[in-house]
Parts: C-alpha cells; sequence; structure tokens
C-alpha cells in the first residue's frame, strides 16, 4: 500500500507528532503542501491531509493545496483514491452543528478522493485569549493521544488492505 500524509504544523509541532505517528503506521511520507509531489499524491493508495485548526478552520496552506490537485481517478478495475482528514485543535469540535474536517472532506470528494474517516485530538492552544494562562491542553497530545492517532492509521490501512492494497506490516 502506497500512503502518504500532507500536513501543516505550524504553532507547537503538535499536528506534526500526530501525522508522524500515523505515517510510521502506515509508512507513509510526511510532507507539507509545498514538499508534496502531486503525481505521487494522485498514486498514493490513501492520503491523510491534516493540520491544527485556526479560528475554527484546517490551515489556509493545506485547503489551497488540495483546491489546487487536479482531480484524481480511480485505477483500473480499482476503487477511488482513499484518503483521510486529521486536526488538532485546543477546543472541541461541536460535531452536531460543525466539524473542523468536513469543509476539507467535501472538497476532497469533489477532487474524486474517497474520504474513509477523520480523526481529531485536543493539543497545545496558545491564541490570544489562552496564551496569558499558558494555552490550553499544555501536555497534549499526550501518549494517549499518539496511541490513539496510531490505533486510527492501522484500522485503515487494514481496511485498505481488505480492499485490495498490500499492508505496509502484513
Amino acid at each position: 500500500m502506497k500512503a502518504v500524509i500532507v500536513c501543516v504544523s505550524v504553532s507547537h509541532g503538535n499536528t506534526r507528532r500526530v501525522a508522524d505517528s500515523m505515517a510510521e503506521v502506515l509508512e507513509a511520507r510526511v510532507v507539507t503542501p509545498e514538499e508534496a509531489d502531486v503525481g505521487e499524491v494522485g498514486e498514493a493508495d490513501i492520503v491523510g491531509f491534516g493540520s491544527g485548526v485556526f479560528y475554527g478552520r484546517l490551515h489556509p496552506r493545506l485547503t489551497g493545496f488540495v483546491r489546487s490537485l487536479p482531480g484524481v481517478s480511480a485505477p483500473p478495475g480499482g476503487e477511488r483514491r482513499g484518503a483521510f482528514v486529521f486536526a488538532t485543535s485546543g477546543l472541541p469540535e461541536l460535531s452536531l452543528v460543525f466539524s473542523y474536517a468536513r469543509p476539507l472532506s467535501q472538497l476532497l470528494q469533489g477532487k474524486g478522493f474517497e474520504v474513509e474517516a477523520t480523526f481529531s485530538c485536543r493539543a497545545l492552544d496558545t491564541w490570544a485569549p489562552f496564551k496569558p494562562l499558558g494555552g490550553l491542553h499544555k501536555h497534549r497530545p499526550n501518549a494517549a493521544d499518539i496511541a490513539a492517532a496510531r490505533a486510527f492509521a492501522g484500522e485503515l490501512g487494514r481496511r485498505r488492505a481488505g480492499a485490495g492494497a498490500r499492508a505496509p506490516w502484513a
């Protein structure tokens, strides 16, 4: 199985830690949008897209990269290219009302990806109102968050392997 993770991690490196933990499981390369090779993204069996949350949205560099992607097509006789979206944030999603991942997921679906799942966890947030207090969630992502990210990636890999792609750990 060929996997790549496109990640924007700008404040404290938290999103990159989560991306690296997922990449370890999927044997994926982690790249920034500027480092990403469009051909590699289009040929991967599964692609992760993640960033921290800024003012309720994923980073504009990530969404801009996805907007710039040409549409992807399924390999001959295969299923649509898989994708997943992940985020780190100081505040929880209000999933019934708003999802951090939903706008990017919809954009990816419009590009021909099959968004298989989303993942989010808390992370250090030093946005202006929280900065004088030293931030929210000072010790996140923690070991449990990283373990959850690894389990999430493992499940995605197992599903993809069951769909015909060879999992790197199989």
